[in-house]
């Protein structure tokens, strides 16, 4: 195992919002590394594709050095094992969060002891934001921005077109 503290964020990212931002930040300061890790997903069906949705993460946070991101479509404990990581970053917002995000670390623990998942709560100001409430409003072409970095909404807007 490698020296260097590294960690995963995982998700969709299905788009990456102010909140994931917000915990991407926080963990920065506790890691060497941190690698968001961007799930393929295709049972959720994303509004973005893959690589959209990597674009979209590379690009809002281009300016974190200690960043890595990737795409992908596998088991998170063998992501784990491929980065040499056994350290994973959840977001919690409510109490919902943390029932779903319990059992799917009982159950990562339950495929490798090792892995530890660390749960970070938002900053209060973006408790509220979710990537299926960004998704929701643009269903009916509301107003996200305050949801996304100029950059992404732009990106978004670009897309849809």
């Amino acid at each position: 195992m490698s020296s260097i503290k590294r960690a995963i964020y995982p998700g969709t990212f299905d788009p990456i919002t102010v909140g994931h931002l917000d915990i991407i930040k926080r963990a920065c300061s506790m890691f060497d590394e941190i690698i968001v890790a961007v799930a393929d997903s295709s049972a959720k069906k994303p509004m973005f594709s893959l690589e959209q949705r990597i674009e979209m993460v590379k690009a809002t946070t281009k300016e974190h050095p200690k960043l890595k991101v990737i795409g992908f479509n596998s088991l998170l404990v063998t992501l784990s094992d491929e980065l040499e990581s056994n350290i994973v970053i959840r977001g919690l917002r409510a109490v919902s969060d943390f029932e779903y995000e319990l059992q799917m670390g009982y159950a990562n623990a339950s495929l490798k002891k090792e892995l530890e998942t660390i749960y970070l709560m938002p900053s209060l100001e973006y408790a509220f934001v979710s990537s299926s409430v960004v998704r929701t409003i643009l269903g009916f072409d509301g107003e996200v921005q305050h949801l996304l970095t100029p950059k992404v909404h732009q990106m978004i807007k670009e897309y849809k077109k």
